[in-house]
């Protein structure tokens, strides 16, 4: 799918428009993915329930753990857009994605989202055992639930080819993309 439109705010509904109000006093913009969701207020409902969850799985784990699994996922599942988003995290954070140096739970994470976006039926035994020794039932149903939640959020962005936001264009490095691709 090409072209589908992203939402304006000059043409919005209230609904949309408070949307739009919202991110620009969060973070100072409202990005590509978001105006493109906010053609249908419920799925973009549901999918903002990323946020919920992603701060649950912080309190948890830590921002950084967080960050990683999601980049784990994102770049597994060969979505540049969503790769590339906590690719600038890392970077702005003065971090070589390329060359992570990972604690034991950042490690688990990262391979455990490695694993759902590459099989999510063949998730590794041993990395199986690790997060059952790490995490209760509960907890692991989060991060399980979240890693779902992102693989979804990178399927919407793929399927819909949403456009990456120029404000990540300069974290997609040739050997970045070189890698993105090579992984699809």
């Amino acid at each position: 799918m090409e072209d589908l439109p992203l939402t304006t705010y000059e043409n919005a509904s209230p609904e949309v428009k408070k949307e739009y109000d919202y991110w620009i006093q969060r973070s100072g913009r409202i990005t590509n993915m978001k105006r493109l969701m906010l053609q249908d207020p419920p799925t973009y409902r549901v999918f903002m329930a990323w946020y919920d969850l992603y701060e649950r799985l912080v309190g948890l784990v830590s921002e950084r753990a967080a960050n990683l699994y999601c980049y784990a996922i994102s770049t597994a599942n060969h979505c540049l857009l969503c790769s590339t988003f906590f690719r600038r995290i890392f970077v702005e954070a003065g971090e070589d994605p390329e060359a992570f140096t990972l604690d034991e739970t950042e490690q688990l994470l990262f391979d455990l989202g490695s694993a759902i976006a590459s099989d999510p039926n063949g998730i590794p035994a041993a990395v199986s055992e690790r997060l059952e020794l790490r995490f209760s039932a509960q907890e692991l149903v989060l991060i399980i639930g979240f890693g779902a939640q992102m693989v979804a959020t990178n399927y919407f962005n793929m399927i819909s080819r949403v456009a990456v936001d120029d404000v990540l264009e300069p974290y997609m490095t040739p050997e970045f993309l070189a890698q993105v691709a090579a992984e699809r």
